[in-house]
């Protein structure tokens, strides 16, 4: 016979278990305690809990007058809890170059360092998302040309292009040493790193990932490479190049030597836009993505 566990009937002792709630084994030892973002949960009822826990984090909130930065802290229900989240966001005065402009769309020359799109309900910094309606991405620290909409029929006219692969990306960027071959196709497939959940690695287990590379320029410790990928994995650039053994310069996480930002620069866009004109837009090069050869 196979015997099940009971269901706990008390909603109280489900929360008790998963810490939310914690019960002293002296009943004269005082009142009960609580999460301090349990407790957020129900007096800030705007914003969920995963919100809550990065403001306590971020040091937003004050509890009987001093500041507390983690979530799980153990509080009573009489203390003083203050949220204060800032007015002004990181990155405030940043206006990215606009390329080009009609009654649809928006195209942009993103800065290295500016968020696509916030995570959650809270960011504390703007993001290309205050200026239009996202339809694709760049890293942080990658800047060029990014379309965007004005309206989510339009959105979704743009965003299906990307999906079909109808858009042709070019991409510049500085390596580190020079490639055996002037110009090659790379085709390796990719997978999410279970080991470091937020990158990604070379595995024939993966998803097909096919970037076309070609040398532009060198000088004794870096070449500049023009890359064109037909498919749009993320961090397909990064992880294709420090395969070959040829990381991107500046590139923290894939192993590039450092320097003062990620020099990976989205160069061009073709795409056809929703009067049905087919165009390319382009960025200029970074200065420094020169300069830095010498």
């Amino acid at each position: 016979m196979i015997r099940t566990g009971k269901k706990f009937s008390k909603p109280e002792m489900s929360r008790v278990i998963n810490g939310d709630i914690v019960l002293d084994d002296n009943n004269d030892a005082g009142p009960e305690k609580v999460r301090l973002d349990v407790m957020m949960t129900e007096i800030f009822k705007s914003y969920n809990r995963s919100t809550l826990q990065k403001f306590i984090k971020d040091g937003f909130v004050k509890v009987d007058g001093e500041t507390v930065t983690k979530p799980n802290t153990k509080i009573t229900k009489d203390v003083m809890i203050d949220l204060q989240v800032p007015d002004k966001l990181k990155n405030a005065d940043v206006e990215p170059e606009i390329l080009y402009e009609d009654n649809k769309v928006i195209v942009v020359n993103k800065p290295a360092g500016l968020l696509s799109e916030g995570k959650g309900e809270y960011c504390p910094e703007r993001t290309l998302a205050d200026f239009g309606l996202i339809c694709h991405r760049l890293d942080r620290d990658t800047s060029g040309v990014m379309i965007l909409a004005k309206a989510p029929e339009t959105q979704m006219f743009l965003k299906r292009q990307f999906q079909d692969r109808t858009v042709h990306k070019t991409y510049y960027a500085v390596v580190c040493g020079r490639p055996k071959l002037d110009e090659a196709r790379i085709d390796l497939p990719m997978i999410r790193d279970l080991k470091r959940p937020t990158t990604f690695r070379v595995d024939a287990n993966g998803k097909e990932a096919e970037t076309f590379y070609k040398v532009l320029d060198a000088g004794d410790k870096y070449a500049l490479v023009e890359l064109r990928p037909t498919s749009g994995r993320t961090h397909q650039l990064r992880v294709h190049m420090k395969y070959l053994g040829h990381p991107i310069l500046g590139d923290r996480v894939y192993e590039g030597d450092k320097a003062d930002r990620l020099y990976l620069h989205a160069g061009q866009l073709e795409i056809t836009l929703p009067s049905g004109e087919r165009k390319t837009f382009k960025s200029k090069l970074p200065a420094e993505f020169r300069s830095v050869l010498r």
